[in-house]
């Protein structure tokens, strides 16, 4: 390490690490949480977010009742309201879990894991029930061991309909679960052969689910004959096959990397993830030991790794709920801002999920990300006006029609009796993670400065709508 890093690492505060903490593994802090953070070391803080995390509460959702038998002789108007009535209760679990991830009382360490999950293993899933029973799949794994979490999706509702797993049956083998199970999921591209998905294929024949949305095994339906896979050779299940490749340590390789990338850092650094994937594999894939390994770890705190990954939609949106107590008075709300934007829970663009990185900015979304709290102001009535560039600034019909309430009151209540020149030092240490060389005088044509509840409210608006907000 360069002694011109380690000054710069030497020098950044408890508070900056934990910011930096909080933004990686959650959704940043509220101003409750950024006021409690200075009284916490860096190891309070870690220890904290897995405490919190302990507790896993079933999700409770919105979920249509199907009848114990299919029922019969259905007529197209009644087919197409119960479409409907699920694309409603999907939306309504949708935006209640972006508001579980901008809620303090909340664990984000367990949103945010299950948010990463989620990514991993997409699918697109149109029914209430399976949407519901995947997140509480994925809630209860999340931070358990990565084998458990293997074993339980194979069996996900969910993700035998997206890959036609429902068709994958004995003589006739659908290949699309066994390829993306290899593939994506669990050990990676160059580690398995064409002959190991076919044998995969036929280990999963009979995996199913009914009309009540169940999984069901339907053992007329799988090929109980001998398989070869990985060279092995046995009569394997579905559950035999996951274990044969768990014990490949690629496997734990290739989850590590994507982990790294995700948490850490795009530009992947081979020594820690050599180290981290040993870990992982001795640990029998210990999620949540590997989770804490690194956001203990100093190389985590480094400049390097601050400010330099771009928000995905979701933590954008999560975060700016977060830091400025938005609430959504609509669930389709949400869901438009994150069609924008470009990412729509329970919706991955493909099963290899959505790329993250620069793919999240382009024409289309980057005015809307820019301006996003702009519109969320002109949303409520706040009692100022923005300045001219604001109320100028070309909006979507749609955006216009935004509701919502914004809590500012707990941040100008922190500032009520500080100078000016403290209040932008501390929010823009506060709201952005990239290095920033501006000076309040940069921001004199932007904000009110005659009274301090505008002056707070006009540069948070400013603060909030550089691209360096965009920067986690």
């Amino acid at each position: 390490m360069s002694a011109v890093k380690m000054e710069n690492i030497l020098k950044m505060t408890a508070i900056e690490k934990i910011k930096h903490l909080y933004w990686r593994a959650g959704f940043g802090m509220s101003p409750k949480e950024w006021k409690n953070a200075s009284n916490l070391s860096l190891e309070q803080a870690v220890n904290d977010l897995f405490d919190r995390a302990k507790s896993i509460q079933k999700i409770k959702a919105h979920v249509f009742e199907f009848p114990s038998d299919r029922p019969k002789n259905l007529s197209k108007e009644e087919k197409k309201a119960i479409r409907k009535n699920e694309r409603k209760l999907v939306l309504k679990q949708n935006a209640d879990w972006v508001r579980r991830m901008a809620d303090p009382s909340e664990s984000a360490l367990l949103e945010k894991m299950c948010l990463f999950w989620h990514g991993h293993f997409a699918c697109t899933t149109k029914g209430s029930k399976i949407a519901n029973d995947q997140l509480n799949t994925i809630r209860k794994h999340a931070l358990g061991t990565f084998g458990d979490l293997v074993h339980a999706m194979a069996k996900d509702v969910s993700m035998i309909r997206f890959l036609n797993n429902q068709q994958n049956r004995k003589n006739k083998p659908n290949e699309n679960f066994a390829r993306e199970l290899m593939e994506l999921f669990t050990i990676g591209r160059g580690n398995y052969t064409e002959n190991d998905i076919k044998e995969a294929a036929r280990a999963f024949t009979g995996w199913s689910s009914n009309f009540k949305r169940d999984f069901v095994f339907r053992k007329n339906q799988h090929d109980f004959g001998s398989k070869t896979f990985m060279g092995k050779k046995g009569n394997f299940n579905g559950d035999e096959i996951i274990d044969i490749i768990l014990a490949r340590p690629e496997t734990a390789d290739f989850i590590v990397r994507k982990i790294y990338r995700f948490f850490v850092n795009e530009r992947v650094d081979e020594t820690r993830v050599k180290y981290l994937s040993k870990l992982f594999y001795n640990s029998n894939y210990d999620i949540k030991k590997l989770m804490h390994s690194i956001f203990s770890s100093g190389w985590f705190y480094y400049p390097g790794n601050i400010g330099t990954k771009i928000k995905s939609p979701i933590e954008l949106m999560a975060g700016t709920m977060r830091t400025l107590g938005v609430m959504f008075d609509e669930p389709t709300t949400l869901f438009f801002l994150e069609k924008a934007l470009g990412q729509v829970l329970f919706n991955p663009p493909n099963v290899a999920g959505w790329p993250g990185g620069k793919a999240w900015i382009d024409n289309s979304t980057l005015m809307l990300r820019l301006n996003l709290v702009t519109y969320l102001f002109q949303a409520v009535d706040l009692n100022f006006k923005t300045k001219e560039e604001f109320e100028s600034a070309q909006r979507n019909k749609r955006v216009r029609r935004i509701k919502a309430e914004v809590d500012l009151i707990p941040m100008v209540e922190f500032f009520k009796n500080d100078p000016q020149s403290s209040v932008f030092k501390n929010l823009s240490s506060y709201l952005l993670q990239a290095n920033s060389n501006l000076e309040l005088t940069d921001f004199d044509r932007f904000i009110i400065k005659n009274n301090q509840d505008d002056f707070v409210k006009t540069l948070i608006l400013r603060l909030m709508s550089l691209p360096e907000y965009q920067m986690c």
